[in-house]
Protein backbone atom coordinates (compact mmCIF):
# COMPACT_ATOMS: atom_id res chain seq x y z
CA UNK A 1 0.00 0.00 0.00
CA UNK A 2 2.64 2.41 1.22
CA UNK A 3 4.52 1.58 -2.28
CA UNK A 4 1.92 2.74 -4.33
CA UNK A 5 1.10 5.80 -2.07
CA UNK A 6 4.64 6.84 -3.27
CA UNK A 7 3.75 6.36 -6.58
CA UNK A 8 1.16 8.41 -6.77
CA UNK A 9 2.84 10.98 -4.57
CA UNK A 10 5.50 11.24 -7.35
CA UNK A 11 3.18 11.18 -9.84
CA UNK A 12 1.89 13.66 -8.79
CA UNK A 13 4.47 15.99 -8.55
CA UNK A 14 5.81 15.05 -11.36
CA UNK A 15 2.56 16.70 -12.96
CA UNK A 16 2.95 19.58 -10.77
CA UNK A 17 6.05 20.33 -12.08
CA UNK A 18 5.15 19.43 -15.63
CA UNK A 19 2.69 22.01 -15.27
CA UNK A 20 4.99 24.58 -14.09
CA UNK A 21 7.50 23.98 -16.78
CA UNK A 22 5.13 24.35 -19.58
CA UNK A 23 3.71 27.47 -18.32
CA UNK A 24 7.55 29.26 -17.82
CA UNK A 25 8.18 27.92 -21.65
CA UNK A 26 5.00 29.74 -22.33
CA UNK A 27 5.73 32.55 -20.69
CA UNK A 28 9.47 32.87 -21.43
CA UNK A 29 7.92 32.82 -25.73
CA UNK A 30 9.01 35.97 -27.13
CA UNK A 31 5.86 35.66 -29.16
CA UNK A 32 3.26 34.55 -26.80
CA UNK A 33 5.00 37.57 -24.60
CA UNK A 34 4.10 39.86 -26.75
CA UNK A 35 0.76 39.18 -27.91
CA UNK A 36 -0.88 37.74 -24.80
CA UNK A 37 0.22 41.25 -23.64
CA UNK A 38 -1.99 42.77 -26.22
CA UNK A 39 -4.85 40.71 -25.18
CA UNK A 40 -4.51 42.82 -21.92
CA UNK A 41 -4.02 46.37 -23.90
CA UNK A 42 -7.20 45.42 -25.99
CA UNK A 43 -9.10 44.92 -22.80
CA UNK A 44 -8.28 47.98 -21.32
CA UNK A 45 -6.32 46.92 -18.30
CA UNK A 46 -3.02 47.40 -18.51
CA UNK A 47 -0.62 45.70 -16.61
CA UNK A 48 0.78 48.50 -13.54
CA UNK A 49 4.70 48.22 -14.90
CA UNK A 50 8.00 49.23 -13.01
CA UNK A 51 9.23 53.00 -13.62
CA UNK A 52 10.97 52.59 -10.47
CA UNK A 53 14.50 54.12 -9.35
CA UNK A 54 15.83 50.63 -8.60
CA UNK A 55 14.42 49.49 -12.65
CA UNK A 56 15.81 52.12 -14.04
CA UNK A 57 19.38 51.78 -11.83
CA UNK A 58 19.16 47.68 -13.14
CA UNK A 59 18.45 48.59 -16.39
CA UNK A 60 21.46 51.27 -16.88
CA UNK A 61 23.61 48.22 -16.25
CA UNK A 62 22.26 46.74 -19.88
CA UNK A 63 19.38 45.77 -22.05
CA UNK A 64 18.13 42.66 -22.47
CA UNK A 65 14.78 43.49 -24.93
CA UNK A 66 12.26 39.95 -25.58
CA UNK A 67 11.91 41.20 -29.20
CA UNK A 68 12.74 43.78 -31.79
CA UNK A 69 9.66 45.75 -33.57
CA UNK A 70 10.06 47.61 -36.45
CA UNK A 71 6.80 49.76 -37.11
CA UNK A 72 5.42 53.18 -37.93
CA UNK A 73 6.24 56.58 -36.08
CA UNK A 74 2.29 57.64 -36.20
CA UNK A 75 2.24 58.72 -32.75
CA UNK A 76 -0.83 56.28 -32.45
CA UNK A 77 1.58 53.38 -32.32
CA UNK A 78 3.63 52.62 -29.35
CA UNK A 79 4.42 48.87 -29.63
CA UNK A 80 5.29 49.08 -25.43
CA UNK A 81 1.60 49.92 -24.88
CA UNK A 82 0.44 48.03 -27.73
CA UNK A 83 2.00 44.50 -26.26
CA UNK A 84 1.83 46.04 -22.28
CA UNK A 85 5.34 46.31 -21.65
CA UNK A 86 7.82 48.40 -19.50
CA UNK A 87 11.35 50.13 -19.83
CA UNK A 88 13.48 47.40 -21.66
CA UNK A 89 10.85 45.18 -22.58
CA UNK A 90 11.08 45.69 -26.70
CA UNK A 91 13.67 47.07 -28.84
CA UNK A 92 11.30 49.92 -30.85
CA UNK A 93 12.80 50.72 -34.65
CA UNK A 94 9.81 53.20 -35.88
CA UNK A 95 9.65 54.92 -39.26
CA UNK A 96 6.95 56.92 -41.17
CA UNK A 97 5.43 53.53 -42.97
CA UNK A 98 7.42 50.54 -41.37
CA UNK A 99 10.00 50.93 -44.47
CA UNK A 100 13.30 50.48 -44.59
CA UNK A 101 16.53 52.21 -45.90
CA UNK A 102 20.32 51.42 -44.34
CA UNK A 103 20.31 52.72 -41.21
CA UNK A 104 17.13 51.64 -39.74
CA UNK A 105 18.36 48.30 -41.41
CA UNK A 106 21.46 48.51 -38.66
CA UNK A 107 19.73 49.46 -36.14
CA UNK A 108 17.59 46.29 -36.55
CA UNK A 109 20.40 44.37 -36.75
CA UNK A 110 22.30 45.74 -33.63
CA UNK A 111 19.26 44.56 -31.88
CA UNK A 112 19.34 40.79 -33.27
CA UNK A 113 22.75 40.63 -33.41
CA UNK A 114 24.28 41.97 -30.37
CA UNK A 115 21.52 42.80 -28.03
CA UNK A 116 20.15 38.68 -29.37
CA UNK A 117 16.07 39.24 -29.39
CA UNK A 118 15.03 36.30 -30.80
CA UNK A 119 12.08 37.63 -32.35
CA UNK A 120 11.50 40.66 -34.86
CA UNK A 121 8.13 41.88 -35.80
CA UNK A 122 7.64 43.98 -38.69
CA UNK A 123 4.74 45.74 -37.95
CA UNK A 124 1.98 48.44 -39.92
CA UNK A 125 -0.96 49.28 -39.04
CA UNK A 126 -4.35 50.40 -40.65
CA UNK A 127 -5.31 53.68 -41.71
CA UNK A 128 -1.86 54.53 -42.34
CA UNK A 129 -1.03 57.71 -43.36
CA UNK A 130 2.09 56.82 -45.63
CA UNK A 131 0.49 54.72 -47.06
CA UNK A 132 -2.61 57.06 -47.65
CA UNK A 133 -0.40 59.81 -48.81
CA UNK A 134 1.12 57.24 -51.64
CA UNK A 135 -2.02 56.26 -52.61
CA UNK A 136 -2.71 59.76 -53.41
CA UNK A 137 0.22 60.51 -55.13
CA UNK A 138 0.65 61.85 -58.54
CA UNK A 139 3.34 61.86 -60.35
CA UNK A 140 6.81 61.14 -59.10
CA UNK A 141 7.64 61.21 -55.49
CA UNK A 142 10.12 63.99 -54.91
CA UNK A 143 12.07 64.92 -51.46
CA UNK A 144 12.95 63.53 -47.89
CA UNK A 145 9.13 62.61 -47.66
CA UNK A 146 9.24 61.33 -51.26
CA UNK A 147 12.01 58.54 -50.45
CA UNK A 148 9.65 57.25 -48.07
CA UNK A 149 6.69 56.92 -50.50
CA UNK A 150 9.06 55.26 -53.39
CA UNK A 151 9.48 52.67 -50.64
CA UNK A 152 5.99 52.34 -50.52
CA UNK A 153 4.71 52.48 -54.41
CA UNK A 154 4.96 48.84 -55.11
CA UNK A 155 2.86 47.80 -52.70
CA UNK A 156 0.21 50.57 -54.29
CA UNK A 157 1.05 49.32 -57.67
CA UNK A 158 -0.08 45.78 -56.46
CA UNK A 159 -3.46 47.14 -54.55
CA UNK A 160 -4.85 49.40 -57.18
CA UNK A 161 -4.48 45.63 -59.66
CA UNK A 162 -7.36 44.40 -57.18
CA UNK A 163 -9.70 46.99 -58.55
CA UNK A 164 -11.40 46.90 -55.19
CA UNK A 165 -12.70 50.38 -53.16
CA UNK A 166 -10.23 52.65 -51.61
CA UNK A 167 -10.81 51.45 -48.06
CA UNK A 168 -10.12 47.74 -49.42
CA UNK A 169 -7.15 49.18 -51.36
CA UNK A 170 -5.60 50.48 -48.51
CA UNK A 171 -5.71 47.63 -46.66
CA UNK A 172 -4.12 45.40 -49.49
CA UNK A 173 -1.51 48.41 -49.75
CA UNK A 174 -0.91 47.99 -45.71
CA UNK A 175 -0.11 43.94 -46.10
CA UNK A 176 1.43 44.38 -49.11
CA UNK A 177 3.84 46.62 -47.63
CA UNK A 178 4.70 44.91 -44.36
CA UNK A 179 5.79 41.96 -47.21
CA UNK A 180 8.00 44.44 -48.81
CA UNK A 181 9.84 45.19 -46.13
CA UNK A 182 10.39 41.69 -44.92
CA UNK A 183 11.30 41.12 -48.08
CA UNK A 184 14.01 44.10 -48.19
CA UNK A 185 15.24 43.32 -45.08
CA UNK A 186 15.90 39.58 -46.18
CA UNK A 187 17.67 40.36 -49.52
CA UNK A 188 19.64 43.41 -48.10
CA UNK A 189 20.79 41.81 -44.42
CA UNK A 190 23.18 39.38 -44.88
CA UNK A 191 23.18 39.24 -40.55
CA UNK A 192 19.39 38.40 -40.41
CA UNK A 193 19.55 35.73 -42.90
CA UNK A 194 22.06 34.26 -41.09
CA UNK A 195 20.14 33.96 -37.99
CA UNK A 196 16.92 32.82 -39.44
CA UNK A 197 19.25 29.83 -40.98
CA UNK A 198 20.71 29.22 -37.73
CA UNK A 199 17.18 29.46 -36.18
CA UNK A 200 17.97 32.06 -33.60
CA UNK A 201 15.63 34.52 -35.05
CA UNK A 202 12.27 34.48 -35.99
CA UNK A 203 10.51 37.15 -38.26
CA UNK A 204 6.99 38.14 -38.35
CA UNK A 205 4.61 40.17 -39.67
CA UNK A 206 1.66 41.93 -37.98
CA UNK A 207 -0.71 44.69 -38.73
CA UNK A 208 -2.33 46.80 -35.35
CA UNK A 209 -5.80 47.94 -35.82
CA UNK A 210 -6.18 51.75 -34.68
CA UNK A 211 -9.76 51.29 -33.74
CA UNK A 212 -9.34 47.83 -31.66
CA UNK A 213 -6.10 48.11 -30.50
CA UNK A 214 -5.76 44.60 -31.72
CA UNK A 215 -2.37 42.95 -32.92
CA UNK A 216 -2.82 40.78 -35.82
CA UNK A 217 0.11 38.33 -37.25
CA UNK A 218 0.31 38.21 -40.97
CA UNK A 219 1.55 35.55 -43.29
CA UNK A 220 4.67 36.47 -44.80
CA UNK A 221 4.55 34.07 -47.42
CA UNK A 222 6.63 31.45 -45.54
CA UNK A 223 10.48 31.27 -44.61
CA UNK A 224 13.06 32.72 -46.51
CA UNK A 225 15.03 30.67 -48.59
CA UNK A 226 18.93 31.15 -49.00
CA UNK A 227 20.18 31.20 -52.63
CA UNK A 228 23.11 29.64 -53.81
CA UNK A 229 24.31 32.71 -55.25
CA UNK A 230 24.74 34.36 -52.28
Amino acid sequence: MRFWKSILIAGCLVSVVGLGYAKMVVQSDPFSRLFEGNKVFVGGKPSPEDFSLERRMELAKGQHPLATVLTCSDSRVVPEFIFDKGLGDIFVVRVAGNVVEPTTLGSIEYAVEHLHTPLLVIMGHSQCGAVKATLETNGKPEGNIGAILKKIMPAVKTAKRAHKGPDETLDIAVHENIRNTYNDIMKNSKIIRHLVDEGKLQVMGAEYYLASGKAEPIDLAGPWKTHKHE
